[in-house]
């Protein structure tokens, strides 16, 4: 009788308060995430330990962190309303019904190899269903899916420990790659690798923010070409300011190579001619393992799984090509 109690008690702006202070461990922020003020908030926490009979957060100088027992029912309320999305976006399909909302995360690195061509397709498919697109470090978009805050996740394979709970399907390989501004007065120089030792005080340089994974990449490869310790440079994610950074202030940008496709095929950034290529990275799909992803979610996937056959494909060609070009002009 009693668990029958709590369950009726138990409501969704409950478990929508509860997701929130778990993911940013904060009800500052997950009341700012939520339009809602914070006493509301912490009103709607205390309404639902009362009705579990337990206490879900401990709270102190360092934020709201999950109680043993808050740990226990997190993946329980992402499933109930994940499920509750799930229906939405069923009857969003439906002529007539309340349009949808699907929250996916994506490294900015990633959103512009995949997503135009993704999205090209889907929206056409689900005209009701809007797509809300949360952009963030790797180990950020990883808490958010666990948290049941996005629906799947468009990223890199993470250490065994970050991966626990979630499944990655991997859809490409993608190297960094070195780039700059068309004219670049590097472009010309013999020895590349040579010219960037001393180049924090030649030529801004703009690196992935530490602790990514393409930011160890970057620095394997400056380690490869004795470039010194670096004392000079700017850290950043975002791929607009990296290319303004490029092409107005002569940087040198390490950058995922996926990011600057059209750049590159236009001309407007150049790859440096550089000894060897960046460490390659697996980027793809990651969900959580212990629930479903709504018809809509699926179809987005499957929209974003087509994308990177299709990108492998051209790229493959391409290759192909400058292959043919190489052996011509050997003849």
């Amino acid at each position: 009788m009693q668990n029958r109690l709590a369950d009726s008690r138990v409501k969704f702006r409950h478990l929508q308060c509860f997701l929130a202070v778990a993911q940013f461990g904060s009800v500052q922020q997950a009341a700012q995430s939520l339009s809602i003020t914070q006493p509301a908030v912490s009103k709607t926490i205390a309404e639902l330990e009362a009705a579990l009979g337990v206490k879900l957060f401990e709270r102190g100088r360092h934020g709201a962190v999950p109680t043993r027992e808050g740990q226990l029912f997190m993946p329980h309320a992402s499933a109930c309303v994940s499920a509750l999305r799930q229906g939405v976006a069923l009857l969003a399909r439906e002529e007539g019904a309340v349009a949808a909302t699907l929250d996916i995360g994506v490294l900015p690195t990633v959103a512009t190899a995949l997503l135009p061509s993704a999205l090209r397709g889907f929206t056409g498919d689900w005209p009701r269903v809007s797509v809300r697109l949360v952009t963030g470090a790797n180990a950020e978009l990883l808490e958010l899916l666990k948290a049941g805050a996005i629906s799947f996740a468009l990223g890199r394979l993470s250490d065994p420990e970050r991966m626990v709970g979630l499944s990655f399907e991997q859809l490409y390989n993608e190297p960094l790659a070195v780039v700059v501004r068309k004219g670049h007065p590097l472009v010309a120089e013999p020895d590349a690798a040579r010219s960037l030792a001393p180049f924090p005080t030649r030529f801004p340089l703009v690196l992935p923010p530490f602790g990514t994974l393409i930011r160890q990449a970057a620095d394997s490869l400056l380690a490869a070409w004795g470039a010194p310790p670096l004392t000079s440079f700017v850290e950043l994610l975002s791929v607009s300011v990296g290319r303004a950074l490029a092409l107005e202030n002569d940087a040198v940008w390490f950058v995922p190579s996926g990011a600057v496709e059209y750049d590159l095929r236009e001309g407007t950034l150049v790859r440096l001619p550089l000894p060897s290529a960046g460490g390659e990275e697996p980027v793809g799909l990651i969900q959580r393992t212990d629930t479903q992803p709504t018809a809509a979610g699926r179809a987005l996937m499957d929209a974003v799984r087509q994308s990177a056959r299709e990108r492998a494909g051209a790229q493959a060609s391409v290759t192909v090509k400058k292959g043919r070009s190489r052996g011509g002009s050997k003849a």
